[in-house]
């Protein structure tokens, strides 16, 4: 049973969206290793940008400095 996490900021990804990534990653590992999509399992936990960091900084305060 496969098991897929996926890891995203909390910045506005739609049911949509998310839909899309689970459909995807599930069709990426039927076609490459021939698993079963009834019995994948995908995960999307959206993270705060305070609790992301890159580097040395925060992605709350990188994004202000793209500002």
């Amino acid at each position: 049973m496969p098991y897929v996490n996926i890891k995203v900021t909390d910045e506005g990804v739609t049911k949509e969206q998310k839909q899309q990534l689970i459909a995807g990653a599930t069709q990426l590992l039927v076609d490459v290793l021939g698993k079963n999509p009834k019995t994948t399992v995908v995960v999307i936990d959206e993270v705060n940008t305070d609790n992301w960091g890159i580097g040395f900084d925060q992605v709350t305060e990188l994004r202000k400095q793209t500002k």
